[in-house]
């Protein structure tokens, strides 16, 4: 935690983005360490907790992390836990709040409530288009023998 934490001060001191970092833990040892990135990159998705699942999984080959542990220097937002869900993280330890990220004007609880909306009733506009088209690479997946589930 103490990484997670000095890599969110570090980073953030020198203009990398806002005050957060993360690293992936497996077998006692880092793999993975990440940090905000954002306003640096011009990258929406480049939260710390993401840059530090990408490098974990290139590190150890895999897209599967259910053996590993990570901390993080804030709670986690919906896009970051679903990325943790996504790799299957089983555990995850951090430090400061949403509540205390939503003091220095980091509220995610926006978002939290605009996910649970019905579709039609959220912000931004979401339409069905090419349905049919789009299904055929389904049915092509569905039935590709040699697969890689996930």
């Amino acid at each position: 935690m103490r990484e997670a934490i000095r890599l969110s001060l570090e980073k953030m001191e020198e203009g990398a983005g806002g005050p957060f970092g993360a690293v992936v833990v497996h077998s006692g040892r880092i793999v993975g360490r990440g940090w905000n990135q954002v306003t640096s990159t011009n990258d929406p998705t480049a939260h710390a907790e993401v840059i530090a699942i990408r490098k974990a999984c290139k590190r150890l080959g895999t897209f599967v992390l259910d053996s590993c542990e990570l901390y993080t220097s804030c709670e986690p937002c919906p896009m970051c836990l679903a990325a943790i869900y996504w790799a299957r993280i089983p555990r995850v330890y951090y430090g400061n709040t949403r509540r205390d990220a939503a003091r220095i004007d980091f509220d995610d609880q926006w978002l939290y409530r605009e996910v649970s909306r019905p579709i039609r009733a959220r912000k931004v506009i979401m339409k069905p288009l090419l349905r049919n088209e789009a299904i055929v690479a389904f049915r092509v997946w569905s039935e590709k023998p040699d697969k890689t589930p996930y």
